[in-house]
């Protein structure tokens, strides 16, 4: 009898442990890049891979690539504001449908990345129309300017890539800047907010609220997108979370790095809150720590000094453009990022290549295998 129950035991066991792995293995198919998906997606309809492509688009923003992501980040856009989900969504579909429709490279299209310049060109105009939301007219000009994303993009990726560099998000700064210079605070049909300089002064008697600075780490997530609620804020950082926990941390990190410049440089309370002074050094210190150089302690301390010069730059740059009412948007980090790819030594060694930057994990066991493979060539060839 005991035998028995023992045996029982024993096999619930099995079957408990059969289930957790079943589970694990597919919370797994979930993160990272998902590239089993494009092989399933081959003989689908075109709208289903459409839908695919532009989910990617959606979530290279946040240097992501997974389309289950691009679902949650829309999905946070939708809950802080459906008019923003709506220019958004407009953005990705307008842009990658233009890659497609004249021929841009495939692997390109495929992975999202003549989405993600139109789905931010998109929110910002949103975001700085004076004109209030569901404004109808402004579709017109979203449509357009994603578009022209696409053509900026393959023009300059045939200059970067001559030193291995990612076009990143230089077309969609472009064509933001070139937005609000030709229409103006005071245009008739697409009016739209001057920005403000992050150091202008503030009132007598004002002092900071602490609370309100921390709750600014994790918009300085939702900033990224135009985001400034903390609720859809947090999604996004899960959504990160189940791309890459290494990129989330870094996200984080970044962000509370580019506060804490913010905070040294006495810059506008508002700002500080909102989470403005925090999404630029977020996006710096997830470039560098892990995604396009291999994670380690080198790497990681060049993500900090990325974070740092990113937010500082964005304050510089913004005291400097604002005092003609424009963004400078997110064109302190690419500056910095693109400079940092550029970097000579021994840190160039954990640089990886343009074309192979998948997930920070999946990047560092590459590396791993590839440090092996060579261990063992050493070896084998030792006399």
């Amino acid at each position: 009898m005991w035998i028995e129950t023992k045996s029982e035991a024993e096999q619930a066991g099995r079957r408990q442990a059969s289930v957790s792995r079943r589970v694990l293995n597919s919370v797994l198919l979930c993160t990272g890049d998902m590239e089993h998906l494009d092989k399933y997606m081959e003989d689908k309809a075109f709208v289903l891979q459409l839908a695919v492509w532009g989910l990617r688009g959606v979530t290279r923003v946040i240097l992501a690539n997974n389309p289950l992501c691009g679902v949650l980040i829309m999905a946070a856009l939708l809950w802080a504001s459906p008019w923003q989900g709506l220019l958004g969504a407009l953005g990705v579909l307008a842009s990658t449908l233009t890659a497609v429709i004249t021929g841009q490279d495939s692997g390109e299209v495929t992975k999202g990345l003549h989405g993600f310049n139109g789905m931010l060109v998109s929110l910002l105009m949103g975001v700085f129309s004076s004109s209030g939301d569901w404004y109808w007219w402004l579709l017109l000009p979203v449509c357009l300017a994603s578009a022209t994303c696409v053509f900026l993009f393959s023009g300059l990726a045939s200059l970067f890539d001559r030193w291995d560099l990612p076009v990143a998000v230089f077309p969609f700064n472009i064509t933001i800047l070139l937005y609000l210079l030709c229409t103006g605070p005071n245009n008739p049909y697409f009016p739209h907010h001057p920005a403000v300089p992050p150091g202008m002064l503030e009132a007598n008697g004002t002092s900071l609220i602490a609370i309100q600075v921390i709750r600014g780490i994790p918009l300085g997530v939702g900033q990224i997108f135009a985001c400034g609620a903390l609720g859809p804020s947090l999604l996004i950082l899960g959504s990160v979370l189940l791309y890459s926990p290494l990129l989330a941390v870094h996200a984080l990190l970044g962000s509370a790095i580019g506060t804490l410049a913010g905070l040294s440089m006495a810059v506008r309370h508002e700002a500080l809150y909102s989470g403005l002074s925090g999404f630029n050094g977020a996006l710096g210190c997830m470039a560098v720590g892990g995604l396009f150089f291999t994670f380690s302690w080198r790497t990681h301390l060049l993500a900090i000094a990325c974070a740092f010069l990113s937010a500082y730059s964005d304050i510089a740059l913004s005291n400097m453009m604002g005092t003609i009412g424009l963004p400078v948007c997110s064109l302190p980090v690419t500056l910095v990022i693109t400079l940092m790819l550029l970097l000579n030594g021994s840190l160039a060694a954990y640089r990886i290549p343009t074309g192979q930057v998948m997930a920070p994990e999946r990047n560092l066991r590459s590396r791993s295998q590839w440090e092996a493979g060579n261990t063992e060539e050493r070896e084998s060839t030792d006399v």
